[in-house]
């Protein structure tokens, strides 16, 4: 669930040009700053035979060429549109950068370019642990033999040798490294430490298709993931420092999803930790979590109400659907008619059509079909190992109320009496301490992950490994 906005901000960028080789060819260096999270991009100019042609590098996600659509270039003005993702750029080239604003989503960010490499600006992270550490670590690759997918991670053990009770950690949405980072922040890297230090064993590493794993991320679903995980655990077991009657799982929001799969499946994993793990039918979270997000960030009721009833419509269309090429053409028309209508709102200067054609592609997607039409409760009435449920009173894209209530009650029906559920105070959806819970906030606060849950989850682990 953590699909914020900068996701998508940088996937599709396009630029090309009309400008004297000279000023605008070669490559221009930029960082955007997206809540937080700091973006190198690489602009590359070439002479084409009608002007110029270009691409962007987002270095930070992935490095891989993004193709580019139009630009143009005049009086020492840049402009350009990213059609794909509904982004525009105008900036003005004065002493050897580029100064202006780049736009996408409601959102206007200020980005230069120039020839010099940008170095990231270092951002206070006081809990990130810095070599040496008072551990071994060791990077390791292991294979999904049944996606023909190899997984690379990290196994951190309390010493060299030894036999250790051991989690795996099991990222949430979208594509995520072994630290599943996130607006600056290493979540997994911080828990991972916290937990080896306690005498936990623990293996994280980069989903697939991300980082150093292969396979493709982008038509993966929950399902797929949860082999990926069933594959680590299956690695764990020819680890001579590892218990193999002491395994489990840790995971955050979607991880939290996928680890009851696992569960179910594999009579290996001894418990698993649900770090803002969804109970709910992915729909029902999907309108939760955008009327509160939207609350939060200002809107009046009488708008919420208003995108309640679209995304309301668009996620019945889903979930009701049977062919995708179907579901694409009649969400096509819904949105078309409901922009003109004005009960959607397009960003300034972005094309209608391509609006719409972002928001399809989105919500017609393999791992969105599938999540919207999931509902967790139905495996997690299966699971009969020991559980630990936490949230965040501030959670707002998996809500602590509606989600902790439905995973009890799931349990209850597995008649799992080995069943912990937590909520803590004033903790948003990445468990730091916050004032809203707002995505917004994730980049700015400094904590990144509240010590206090960190020390309960860490002890109610070590309470099932005795």
């Amino acid at each position: 669930m953590k699909k914020i906005i900068l996701a998508t901000i940088v996937m599709l960028f396009a630029i090309a040009s009309t400008v004297g080789q000279e000023e605008i060819t070669g490559k221009w260096n930029g960082i955007l700053n997206i809540q937080g999270t700091q973006l190198r991009l690489v602009l590359d100019v070439e002479k084409a035979d009608t002007g110029f042609k270009s691409k962007l590098y987002s270095l930070d996600q992935g490095g891989q060429a993004i193709p580019v659509t139009t630009t143009t270039f005049k009086n020492s003005v840049l402009n350009f549109e990213a059609v794909l993702i509904g982004a525009s750029y105008q900036g003005e080239l004065i002493d050897k950068s580029i100064k202006g604003t780049f736009k996408q989503g409601g959102l206007n960010l200020q980005l230069v370019l120039s020839r010099e490499k940008n170095e990231k600006q270092k951002l206070k992270r006081p809990q990130e642990p810095k070599e040496p550490f008072p551990y071994y670590s060791e990077d390791v690759v292991f294979k999904n033999e049944k996606a023909n997918v190899s997984l690379a991670g990290t196994l951190t053990l309390p010493k060299r040798e030894g036999k250790f009770p051991v989690v795996v950690l099991i990222t949430g949405s979208g594509p995520q490294d072994r630290n599943e980072e996130l607006v600056g922040h290493k979540p997994f890297l911080v828990i991972s430490d916290y937990f080896t230090k306690k005498g936990i064993a623990v293996l994280r590493y980069d989903d697939r298709g991300f980082g150093k794993s292969t396979g493709n991320f982008r038509t993966a679903t929950s399902e797929d993931f949860a082999l990926d995980v069933e594959s680590a655990v299956t690695y764990l077991k020819t680890r001579k420092e590892i218990n193999k009657n002491k395994i489990g799982l840790v995971g955050h929001s979607e991880g939290g999803m996928i680890a009851p799969i696992v569960a179910v499946n594999s009579k290996d994993v001894n418990f698993i930790v649900l770090l803002a793990g969804t109970g709910i039918p992915g729909d029902e979270l999907l309108l939760l979590q955008g009327a509160l997000i939207e609350r939060v960030s200002g809107k009046t009721e009488e708008e919420i109400n208003e995108s309640k009833q679209v995304r309301a419509k668009v996620l019945q269309m889903v979930k009701s659907s049977k062919e995708v090429v179907v579901l694409k053409e009649e969400m096509f028309s819904y949105l078309d008619k409901a922009v003109e209508s004005r009960e959607t709102e397009i960003p300034q200067g972005v094309a209608k059509e391509d609006f719409i054609k972002m928001h399809v592609s989105q919500m017609t997607s393999s791992w969105m079909i599938n999540f919207i039409k999931y509902n967790p409760a139905k495996t997690l009435e299966k699971v009969k190992c020991a559980v630990l449920a936490v949230n965040g009173e501030k959670d707002l894209q998996v809500p602590p109320k509606e989600n902790l209530t439905a995973i009890e009650e799931a349990l209850k029906k597995a008649n799992n009496k080995k069943v912990t559920i937590m909520e803590f105070p004033k903790l948003n959806h990445l468990f730091q301490k916050s004032e809203t819970g707002a995505p917004s906030e994730y980049g700015i606060l400094e904590e990144t992950f509240s010590e206090d849950a960190l020390a309960k989850i860490a002890d109610w682990i070590l309470e099932q490994v005795k």
